[in-house]
């Protein structure tokens, strides 16, 4: 008896190799977005929201890339936070404070001076916790609760809640805003490279495939990953592109510049914003 005929779903999915999975949690997040849409009346779903969410998470992002590892493990790190409140601090302290005192406010040397700093800090509390749990034995959930106290209370020791400034200009890129973005002819750029990568990733892949004669792909399926990739890409350099400087933030950087303003006013597009990059 000949078997049933899978799916149109079903045959896409597995020509294209796209992982269920994730194909559900995408349409999962996409309802949610939708919801906050229509539940902030038009607003979340907007160049301007997405851009500033797109900065606020970009830390996120790189804790959560981290934290994959931890959990494939099969351990739990409860510090993460505080151990990022503690190095911002030290790092914050650094360039406001300490480094100004030797290279002067603005130095070119000092908001790479101060990376360094955060992320040799950052790997020393990370491979003294994983010392313990190691080669100590003791569990990560006792190890990392512990640092999440520790590290906070470090956190507040540092400024003892006073406010650290000024921020060194040549740091604050690293924060977004007007001038932590880098404009929307780079963004188009960044987004055609992306695309480029996308497909020499895709056409490698075939090659290797063919090399070690393993199945390979229609060539439909290639092609929509392909429009997916770079879909994603361009996508999002036009939402960037989409949200603008302030009004009149942008008349006094044409009046600084010497720039005519049109009469229908002046456009600076944010583009991609650094942190995210």
């Amino acid at each position: 008896m000949a078997e049933p005929k899978a799916g149109l779903m079903t045959r896409f999915l597995k020509a294209t190799e796209i992982d269920s999975r994730m194909l559900g949690m995408i349409a999962a997040l996409a309802l949610i977005w939708i919801g906050f849409h229509i539940a902030s009346g038009g607003v979340f779903l907007t160049p301007r929201n997405l851009w500033n969410l797109s900065v606020q998470t970009s830390s996120i992002a790189v804790m959560s890339t981290g934290m994959v590892l931890v959990i494939v493990t099969r351990h739990i790190d409860l510090s993460v936070g505080s151990v990022l409140g503690f190095v911002g601090m030290i790092m914050g302290v650094m360039q406001a404070e300490l480094l100004t005192q030797w290279l002067g406010y603005n130095s070119g040397f000092t908001w790479w001076l101060t990376l360094a700093i955060g992320l040799l800090l950052g790997a020393a509390i990370g491979a003294l916790h994983g010392y313990v749990i190691a080669y100590l034995g003791v569990p990560a959930f006792i190890v990392t609760l512990g640092g999440l106290l520790a590290w906070r209370g470090a956190a507040w020791w540092v400024t003892s809640g006073r406010t650290v400034a000024p921020m060194d200009d040549n740091f604050r890129l690293l924060g977004g805003g007007t001038a932590g973005s880098i404009g929307a002819t780079w963004t188009w750029i960044i987004a055609a490279v992306i695309c480029l990568f996308i497909v020499i990733a895709i056409v490698n892949g075939r090659r290797q495939r063919t090399r070690f004669n393993f199945p390979l792909r229609p060539l439909w399926a290639e092609a929509v990953l392909l429009l997916l990739g770079c879909g994603l890409a361009l996508g999002a350099a036009a939402v960037a592109n989409a949200y603008y400087w302030p009004k009149r933030v942008a008349e006094r950087y044409a009046e600084a510049h010497g720039l005519l303003i049109p009469d229908d006013g002046l456009a600076i597009s944010h583009g991609f914003a650094i942190p995210v990059l």
